[in-house]
């Protein structure tokens, strides 16, 4: 009997990671210089388990690139030039699907979180650099965001209410149709919710990329606030208190990671912005974990490594990141193997 195809969880193989490079006229554009620095830290970093797919804006966009990645990168990064208008890829990037050794991938509707900026150019890349692409894409009329969706690679979907099911997205769909759709989509068995917990400035709508995360099968990392004083104490406990009632298919409890979100982070005006470690990438051998200079690095890098033994924990930095409400994982989509041609 042919196994169906199911989501990939983020430690399958992997041949590349996409990246959208920073430029003049995306919203970075106030911090260019240094987003753009941090960006190469971020190239960097994933070169040197695989190949950076990075799109530019167009052939200037791709010359400055190459300079600023001359000499740095382990694997040669790919520069393909798609206009985009946002750089969070996680969230268009194609979501890969695999069986019997075959790959293919699901290429959702992206409408800038629920239409709060125009995404247009975004929602088209996975077809417009369908050039790039070894495996089949298929696109599905459905709003689906990477950042919003985790899976175990055991027929484990992890997710948040507020984000499927109480935005301004598929506003057509009941609980039990967003669950039956989603899921026979991804291949998948069964869905956790999280309704609890969210953190301030997050314009995602709590995407589960930034709060509850799958380190392996049978190990969950969660953002969790222990300072009472704190806006996110109190929600972040009920969240902590949800998540340990969490159960595995085989009805064992998770192995869990609690990880104490950093020191308050502030725009220039003032407002919280949504700083959390758990917006991680794993990247083959390695996880590329955002740092953000406060007392709370170094605990967070200790957790996370009781998470990953065997894998090299690599910071980035994550405070110019989060200054457009994102993290590494936000900025990046994993190409398994078999993508890519």
């Amino acid at each position: 009997m042919t196994k169906h195809f199911s989501m990939l969880p983020e430690w399958a193989q992997q041949q590349a990671v996409m990246l959208a490079w920073p430029h003049e006229s995306t919203d970075w554009q106030p911090w260019l210089a240094a987003i753009q620095r941090d960006y190469v830290e971020l190239a960097v970093a994933i070169a040197s388990e695989v190949t950076p797919l990075i799109l530019c804006q167009d052939e200037a966009h791709k010359k400055q690139i190459t300079e600023q990645l001359a000499g740095r990168c382990q694997h040669a990064p790919r520069l393909v030039i798609a206009p985009y208008n946002d750089t969070w890829c996680r969230d268009y990037g194609p979501i890969t699907l695999a069986a019997d050794g075959k790959v293919q991938m699901l290429d959702f509707q992206f409408k800038g979180w629920g239409d709060k900026y125009d995404a247009t150019l975004d929602n088209r890349i996975n077809q417009q650099i369908w050039g790039e692409w070894r495996a089949p894409l298929r696109t599905i009329h459905y709003e689906l965001e990477g950042g919003s969706i985790e899976t175990d690679g055991q027929g484990t979907l992890l997710t948040t209410a507020h984000c499927l099911l109480d935005s301004n997205r598929n506003k057509d769909f009941t609980k039990a149709q967003v669950e039956k759709f989603v899921l026979e989509q991804l291949g998948l068995d069964r869905i956790l919710w999280i309704t609890e917990g969210a953190l301030l400035g997050d314009d995602t709508d709590s995407h589960i990329d930034n709060l509850v995360r799958f380190c392996s099968p049978d190990t969950i990392a969660y953002a969790t606030c222990s300072r009472g004083n704190d806006v996110h104490y109190e929600p972040m406990q009920k969240m902590k208190a949800q998540v340990e009632a969490l159960r595995q298919p085989s009805g064992e409890p998770y192995q869990l990671q609690p990880m104490e979100i950093p020191a308050p982070q502030f725009d220039e005006n003032g407002k919280r912005l949504p700083a959390s470690y758990v917006n991680f990438l794993i990247v083959n051998h390695s996880v590329i974990v955002p740092v953000f200079g406060c007392d709370e690095d170094a605990a967070a890098l200790a957790g996370l490594q009781a998470c990953f033994p065997g894998k090299k924990l690599v910071p980035v930095p994550g405070g110019n990141l989060i200054k457009q409400y994102g993290g590494p994982h936000c900025a990046t989509m994993q190409l398994p193997v078999g993508t890519l041609l």
